[in-house]
């Protein structure tokens, strides 16, 4: 790499970092660290575990967007050194060594600028990922039960927690339908993307004949709405229904009506919840979820611009997919948004779904 090439590619970061400083709040980051380690060092702070994890995993990733800015300015005003250095007192070999820490630094800032993509005012919020199978039975039934694995395993190697509000099982296997609510720090942020339908081809285990099969399941994707954000909703305009629990909560789950049903009269928007095995908090999870989506279809009706809350609705068929799982015949998983690409199916179907996920930030990023 020239000289010239070098210095052109430091200036550039430089003013990138510049503008980040400012669009990150770099100083209000460090404030809200502070406040942030009052309160976990706060006696009662793990008295509510839910709220205690997401306020620790709000501190970490705060923590480590900060801590990356910082050693990044300070590598970048290293690499600045090194250079006037070699201006002063050309030396072929020193350039060369810059040149190689410079390639290796441009890795670490694609990464980091990817990180601030997740900038929304929802991005940030635990997620609610819901998957229905599309028509052909079994085999889509099954297919959405790879795809919940499939998220769980995301979920996990991302120290998310992942907790199943609703579970309706396959006829013969799979499901028919299932609620997740992912917790962590930017869930929501990561996880849209991964709203739309999902198609798989491959050869069907439950097919004698062995015949190649395509199946489609949607996945739809809403942040969980806490109370910061105002939402009135009006008690009178609630059905609430309890009932047995269907979910594999083993047999003390099912001896009682634990599992709730609530629909919301006006938009006719019905939501249930059954993990619990207190019908207390398995209500207030329902209005959680009540709160999201009800917030999701009001968005969606009355601000245009905020119409990636909700997503573009397709049937669950082919030509609507978002992205193809190909088993057979050959190995290979494709995004039609932003054409990735790889053949390692077994690892995505492991949750290795990451490069899916930052291609479409980056692409949306181009798009605004």
């Amino acid at each position: 790499m020239e000289l010239f090439e070098i210095r052109r590619e430091l200036e550039t970061i430089s003013e990138k970092l510049e503008q980040f400083r400012g669009s990150l709040d770099i100083a209000g980051k460090l404030a809200e660290l502070k406040e942030l380690d009052t309160e976990m060092s706060a006696p009662d702070f793990w008295n509510d575990a839910d709220s205690a994890r997401n306020v620790s995993s709000k501190h970490a990733a705060i923590q480590k967007q900060v801590q990356q800015f910082e050693a990044m300015t300070d590598e970048v005003s290293s690499m600045q050194e090194t250079l006037e250095l070699i201006k002063q007192e050309p030396d072929d070999e020193m350039q060369e060594l810059l040149a190689d820490e410079l390639t290796e630094f441009m890795e670490k800032f694609t990464a980091f600028e990817l990180d601030t993509l997740l900038s929304g005012p929802y991005d940030s919020l635990n997620a609610i990922l819901e998957i229905h199978p599309g028509a052909g039975g079994t085999e889509s039934q099954d297919w959405a039960q790879m795809l919940m694995r499939m998220y769980t395993r995301w979920a996990e190697s991302h120290n998310y927690k992942v907790e199943i509000l609703d579970y309706l099982a396959g006829d013969e296997a799979g499901l028919k339908s299932a609620t997740l609510r992912i917790a962590g720090f930017n869930a929501y942020g990561y996880l849209r993307s991964e709203r739309g339908v999902h198609r798989l081809v491959r050869i069907s285990p439950f097919d004698s004949s062995g015949r190649r099969h395509t199946s489609f399941a949607s996945i739809a994707v809403m942040p969980e709405i806490d109370d910061t954000i105002s939402l009135d909703i009006d008690e009178n305009d609630l059905k609430i229904d309890t009932y047995r629990s269907s979910g594999a909560g083993g047999q003390s789950v099912n001896t009682t009506d634990s599992a709730v049903r609530i629909t919301h009269i006006p938009t006719g928007i019905v939501v249930t919840c059954q993990n619990e095995r207190s019908q207390i908090k398995n209500r207030e999870m329902a209005m959680k979820l009540l709160r999201s989506k009800i917030y999701e279809k009001r968005v969606e009706e009355q601000e245009a611009e905020l119409v990636s809350i909700a997503g573009e609705k397709k049937n669950i068929a082919w030509g609507s997919q978002i992205r193809s799982y190909v088993f057979h015949p050959y190995s290979m998983v494709k995004d039609h948004r932003t054409n990735a690409e790889t053949g390692n199916v077994n690892a995505v179907m492991d949750g290795d779904i990451d490069q899916f996920i930052d291609q479409y930030l980056k692409f949306i990023n181009d798009i605004d």
